[in-house]
């Protein structure tokens, strides 16, 4: 038999590495490649969204090479489907498995409505190195806590599959994509604005989003041999004014890069030659990323905190004030300044990046519930998927996997240990870009003749410090010591007022000199020792 057959992308957005998308174009007749533009399931702002584009526009180009072009509708997957299995005659329904619960319920109703129109539905695993339910299974049902269980699990399944071909004209020998002259009109890419965004908001396109520019963005990676067998994660810089990493997480959460295809091609580096290892490694954060993956798809309620197994019942504060000052970049403190201001305009920040504003919001300094700072990162983040987004969260507000709570980021020690001079700084606020060094990172301790040649007045031109961060990291300490002494009783109750506000000071005490690094995201079920702890700054 011969089938009409729809290839859903979702995620996947590639050809390269599509065992679903080949199993469409199999003794097929009719294709049609299609994606579902659902208005009511995204988050993202407007970098994100342009990204999402950048990587359809290229999908469609890719496959009208082929012949073939990508249809792309507008609604809820539930409503859509019933109408194009009619007017395509469709019998065959292709797409790659999502691991997400919302995901993973809507695809379930989907597959149930293909079963009422008599479509055969096949799923196939290619967003994440491992098949996750197959994972969990060997774990009783249970996501694994530590990384060192899931290293374990992972030895008794092999290395992960080779990658499936890429999808060529060979393939679709045969097969054809119905298009009519007004397929633009009717399916083609829709514009920012038709989506409802200010293309005016976006920043700098730094990183187009597609295969072709994933593809190639790899092959540079892989062609810096020596820096891919040295590579580990945690000696990289958070405030370089390259980026110090891959930026590959991007193309990785919406698939135009294949997880497995990067996994093998670094083996082929690897070959021969001394390299690091897990966790710190390249393949080391692929398989960070398979434990959230993991952690997301078998921990109920994972991107909150009440009804969520794993995670430390905390009474945050609900202070509107200190996430908006946050969110936009004006807590005082320019190195988190920086790094927000950065992520608003960009959508990329430095996983360290990512960690050090992540504790000031939470246990650090503002005490701000992570399930606010996981909304922000998941509208503002080319890379926001909903499992290493949750994940990492948990991990650094100190509710689940990492307890060593004392180990605090300082806002202002952290990002001197690699840019003494400030340069980040400078580059994100040139509002303190006159500043000496001896001032860049605290700006309010400059005498006033200082910040007058600098041309920035702070509590003018720049904001003084929210809070004194020495005082609210050792109160925020108590508090997280107290959640753990009281962990298993009941909720806490949510949005309570905060405590009074401590009144900054022009010249605050400089942050306790300690520069220990806390250990890079991913679980550690250690517990604090016994004795009182120390904050310890980084």
């Amino acid at each position: 038999m011969q089938h009409s057959s729809i290839h859903w992308f979702r995620k996947g957005l590639r050809l390269h590495d599509n065992p679903a998308l080949l199993a469409a174009a199999t003794d097929c007749r009719r294709l049609h490649p299609l994606f579902i533009l659902d208005p009511s399931r995204s988050q993202a702002g407007a970098n994100a969204q342009r990204f999402l584009l950048d990587a359809l526009r290229d999908l469609d180009g890719s496959l009208r090479e082929m012949g073939s072009r990508l249809f792309v509708v507008r609604g809820c997957p539930e409503e859509v489907f019933p109408r194009l299995f009619h007017a395509w005659g469709t019998t065959r329904l292709t797409f790659e498995v999502d691991t997400e619960p919302p995901a993973r319920r809507r695809d379930a109703a989907v597959a149930e409505l293909a079963a009422r129109h008599g479509v055969e539905v096949i799923r196939e695993v290619s967003h994440t190195l491992y098949d996750t339910e197959r994972v969990l299974a060997l774990n009783d049902g249970k996501a694994p806590l530590t990384y060192k269980r899931l290293q374990s699990l992972l030895a008794s399944l092999g290395p992960p599959e080779k990658p499936a071909p890429a999808l060529t004209r060979e393939h679709l020998r045969g097969c054809r994509t119905p298009c009519q002259v007004s397929h633009d009109a009717n399916y083609g890419v829709p514009t920012l604005e038709e989506l409802g965004q200010d293309s005016t908001e976006v920043g700098p396109h730094l990183y187009p989003g597609g295969e072709t520019a994933a593809l190639a963005r790899l092959d540079a990676v892989m062609e810096r041999t020596a820096w891919v067998c040295g590579f580990k994660k945690p000696e990289t810089e958070p405030n370089s004014l390259s980026p110090s990493t891959t930026v590959l997480s991007p193309y990785l959460k919406f698939g135009c890069q294949s997880v497995r295809t990067f996994w093998w091609r670094l083996d082929e580096v690897y070959q021969g030659r001394e390299h690091s290892r897990p966790p710190v490694s390249l393949h080391g954060q692929l398989l960070w990323r398979e434990f959230f993956y993991t952690a997301g798809a078998g921990i109920p309620n994972f991107d909150r905190m009440v009804g969520n197994p794993v995670c430390l019942q905390v009474d945050w504060d609900n202070n509107p004030q200190h996430l908006c000052a946050w969110r936009e970049g004006r807590t005082g403190y320019p190195f988190i300044d920086a790094i927000m201001t950065q992520l608003r305009t960009e959508g990329w920040i430095h996983h360290l990046a990512r960690h050090a504003v992540a504790c000031f919001l939470t246990r650090g300094d503002l005490w701000v519930s992570w399930e606010e700072g996981l909304k922000v990162f998941e509208e503002l983040l080319l890379d926001a998927d909903w499992s290493l987004n949750a994940g990492n969260w948990l991990w650094l507000s100190g509710s689940a996997f990492f307890h060593r709570y004392f180990h605090v980021y300082s806002p202002v020690a952290f990002g001197k240990k690699t840019d003494r001079d400030g340069a980040y700084i400078r580059k994100y606020l040139p509002v303190l870009k006159d500043f000496p060094a001896e001032y860049i990172y605290e700006p309010w301790k400059a005498p006033r003749a200082v910040q007058e040649r600098a041309g920035c007045l702070v509590g003018t031109h720049y904001p003084r410090p929210i809070v004194e961060h020495g005082a609210a990291s050792k109160r925020n300490m108590g508090r997280m010591k107290a959640a753990r002494t009281q962990k298993g009783n009941e909720s806490p109750k949510r949005h309570r007022a905060p405590p009074a506000a401590l009144p900054p000071s022009p010249r605050l005490p400089s942050s306790p000199p300690g520069t220990k690094q806390e250990p890079p995201a991913g679980p550690s079920m250690a517990e604090s020792p016994r004795k009182k702890p120390k904050i310890e700054q980084c």
